[in-house]
């Protein structure tokens, strides 16, 4: 067995992962980057990416029904095979020597193969050929493995071989019908997309749909997908499953039954740390790991988790945010810079707390940043609350012939800021920075009253909001 030394080792070349060991080298330090399966990890080839692909032609499709001289033209739905298609070239077939032509570009050293801790700072790792070699780090060691799909303990469940996200953005062939269990993000979107392709969907969800996001958010994308086929059951649980020759059969807590040709489970995630020696160092297989704002685990000085592992915020940009922090935070700490002295101040994550951006691509789409009105209050924040409908902004009216769409902001009254604003309708999206930095920067509303907003677009929505509020002075 070969030892090799270097000055942080990383393990996990997703998007996290890369971020941590670029911004590392570029502060000076030798980086080996481990990774078992495809570098770009799980937001390249089996979620963020493929998902959007996935939904992609269906929201082009209906954007373009509600345009008057677009419509006629439209005859049919999304191509199945050519959605796959696209969906294939944004993943590179699952090939990821690009990305790894990009660790290399960098000056990060790839180490292919499954780590797992043998004491502290050592770790050995074994790949597919069974060859295992050494890595000490000198200085530190960052684990960004990130979550996997949560299997719930329902009887056969296990033995019916369920989907999980990454099945259901790999898939080579849209099923007939699919039952998905579970109403949140992963679960909306792919009941946006595959009825979209042309599948019966039945969507089983305990509590609301998107519960944690305004309810008005969910509320919408219900009503959405029943207009899209879907058949949303709310309150329902699954006791058991098992398979007959062509279907997944799904008995019902309340005595029903789903009857569907594949299973997709979204009820959550579990962090991947079951199988990385973790025992050596007095840490537990399979929990999520405490870190502190520079991403370092509670009682170790050498030890970071960043990204989903550490379950602060379980979104790709969060981590990739985490990432560049702990990078930053860890070539300063091993070349003895102060912390303080970092450029932009971002040697610590705070954003992931109370001011996080996430977009649901479902149709409408759900774009949010900060507390929810609920959210708020349970904080103990005194708030103001104002509502408008994004249908009777005149950009509305110019993106489609009958646009619906709500939006909230949650103003803190003692001071007089944004902190929160959630976006509902078609291409929000795009306008969530806005609101992100508004919020971020705790911009003041008598300041707000002059960022103008371009005419006809959905953004004069920001000015509606303070003429709704009525208390911003210019």
């Amino acid at each position: 067995m070969t030892s090799r030394e270097f000055d942080l080792i990383v393990i996990g070349a997703g998007a996290v992962g890369e971020n941590v060991a670029d911004y590392a080298t570029q502060g000076g330090l030798k980086v080996a980057l481990v990774e078992e399966e495809l570098v770009g990890g799980e937001c390249s080839y089996w979620a963020c990416m493929p998902s959007k692909a996935l939904l992609r032609a269906g929201a082009v499709l209906r954007a373009g029904r509600d345009v008057d001289g677009a419509k006629q033209s439209i005859t049919g739905g999304p191509e199945p095979l050519g959605v796959l298609r696209r969906r294939d070239v944004i993943t590179h077939d699952w090939d990821d020597s690009s990305q790894a032509d990009w660790v290399a570009g960098a000056g990060i050293e790839l180490v292919r193969g499954h780590a797992v801790f043998t004491g502290p700072k050592t770790l050995t790792v074994t790949a597919t050929d069974g060859t295992v070699t050494e890595l000490v780090a000198r200085h530190a060691v960052s684990v960004s493995t990130g979550s996997a799909a949560l299997l719930p303990d329902i009887p056969g469940l296990a033995e019916v071989n369920p989907w999980t996200s990454r099945d259901a953005t790999s898939v080579k062939q849209v099923p007939a019908s699919l039952a998905i269990l579970g109403g949140g993000v992963v679960g909306c979107e792919m009941a946006t997309a595959y009825a979209s392709l042309g599948s019966r969907v039945t969507l089983l969800s305990r509590g609301p749909l998107l519960n944690g996001q305004e309810p008005f958010a969910g509320e919408a994308v219900r009503s959405s997908l029943e207009k899209l086929g879907v058949d949303v059951r709310i309150g329902l649980e699954a006791a058991s499953a098992h398979r007959t020759e062509k279907n997944v059969v799904l008995e019902l807590t309340d005595g029903g039954k789903v009857i569907a040709e594949e299973l997709l489970v979204a009820i959550g995630r579990a962090p991947r740390t079951q199988d990385l020696g973790l025992e050596t160092l007095g840490l537990t297989p399979g929990h999520w790991l405490t870190v502190d704002d520079t991403m370092l685990v509670k009682g170790f000085d050498w030890l970071y988790a960043v990204g989903d592992v550490n379950h602060r915020a379980l979104l790709t940009h969060q981590g990739k945010y985490q990432a560049r922090a702990a990078g930053d935070v860890i070539a300063a700490r091993a070349l003895g810079t102060p912390v303080d002295d970092a450029p932009w101040g971002r040697h610590v994550a705070t954003a992931d707390l109370e001011a996080v951006p996430q977009v649901t691509f479902t149709d409408p789409e759900v774009a949010s940043v900060g507390l929810t009105e609920a959210a708020a209050r349970k904080a103990g924040y005194d708030i103001r609350v104002v509502d408008y409908q994004l249908g009777w902004i005149a950009g509305a009216s110019a993106l489609a012939d009958h646009y619906e769409g709500r939006a909230r902001a949650v103003i803190d009254a003692e001071h007089e800021v944004l902190i929160g604003v959630t976006f509902v309708g078609p291409d929000v999206s795009e306008m969530l920075q806005a609101a992100t930095i508004a919020v971020v920067g705790k911009v003041p509303l008598k300041r707000l009253w002059h960022a103008v907003p371009a005419y006809p677009t959905l953004n004069e929505v920001w000015l509606r909001f303070l003429e709704t509020d009525g208390r911003g002075t210019a």
